[in-house]
């Protein structure tokens, strides 16, 4: 079969005054795969900030419900639009911290100096670059995206997990009541699952079932309070119910599948009900026996 080979012209958008930066919004709008980033979900457009700014886009994976804060920009990436992607992407995680946050700088050009600055942010921000070209072919017009920068991989639990270690190191480590807190958390747990004894590592405090490492609950004692990570898929559902409670959210956790809560000693009576049905969850989806 003889196929009719097509030579694209590309289209610099900022330099057409028919497609301008509204008509490239509401294209990826009407279809978030334009991006490359997957299957995505629109969200909002023009998400007034209390600094006064306003994002782009909000696209959410539904699968994961991340979020992608999306900054666009025509020409090539440049200072201030790179700037205001990361403050955008701060504000929704501050603003929203149970889900996880993904900045996404997406331009027609990611010139080789910004693409250095950015792999150095990179580093320490969930950061993705979108260069997006415009090409006509045979009057019809595609939009290609080329995703440069993807976020960091978070690592599987067991590389994080660390030396083993005893009661006497988080003693040390932390405050009397923060392992306090520990202590009645281990004494609900107890109530689902009597065979359980903490484990202490450098990094957290896990969980034993008859000797074998199980967390379905982790532990990370601060100063004066305890971060606990319940494994637990994430789901629409569990997200709006823990919403609605008086737990103090962190960002969820989606590589290893955990809800993360700050917990006060004051949190453990007032919001014990809570508690014994995130820890109920946890354990019957990965406390069990394989």
């Amino acid at each position: 079969m003889d196929r009719k080979l097509l030579k694209p012209k590309r289209i610099w958008m900022k330099n057409d005054p028919d497609l301008d930066e509204r008509w490239l919004h509401e294209q990826i709008k009407e279809d978030p795969s334009f991006l490359g980033l997957g299957d995505l979900d629109f969200r909002d457009s023009e998400r007034t900030q209390p600094t006064g700014g306003r994002l782009d886009l909000l696209l959410v994976d539904p699968n994961s419900l991340t979020r992608y804060e999306v900054e666009l920009q025509l020409g090539a990436v440049d200072e201030s639009h790179l700037i205001r992607t990361i403050e955008y992407w701060d504000i929704e995680r501050r603003r929203y911290p149970q889900y996880e946050h993904v900045a996404v700088i997406v331009a027609e050009d990611v010139t080789t100096r910004f693409l250095n600055v950015i792999h150095l942010i990179h580093r320490s921000v969930p950061l993705v670059a979108v260069q997006l070209q415009l090409l006509e072919v045979d009057e019809a017009l595609l939009l290609v995206p080329t995703v440069i920068v993807k976020p960091l991989p978070l690592g599987v639990e067991e590389e994080d997990e660390g030396e083993i270690t005893d009661r006497a190191y988080w003693e040390q480590k932390t405050s009397p009541e923060a392992m306090s807190i520990l202590d009645e958390l281990i004494k609900k747990i107890r109530h689902i699952e009597p065979r359980a004894t903490p484990n202490y590592t450098k990094n957290y405090v896990g969980l034993t079932i008859d000797g074998v490492v199980r967390n379905f609950a982790r532990f990370v004692q601060k100063s004066e309070s305890c971060h606990a990570h319940f494994k637990i898929r994430q789901t629409d559902e569990i997200s709006e119910w823990l919403a609605g409670t008086k737990l103090k959210s962190l960002a969820y956790q989606r590589h290893y599948n955990e809800y993360r809560i700050r917990i006060h000693q004051s949190d453990l009576t007032e919001s014990h009900d809570a508690l014994m049905r995130l820890i109920t969850m946890a354990h019957g989806q990965f406390g069990r026996p394989d």
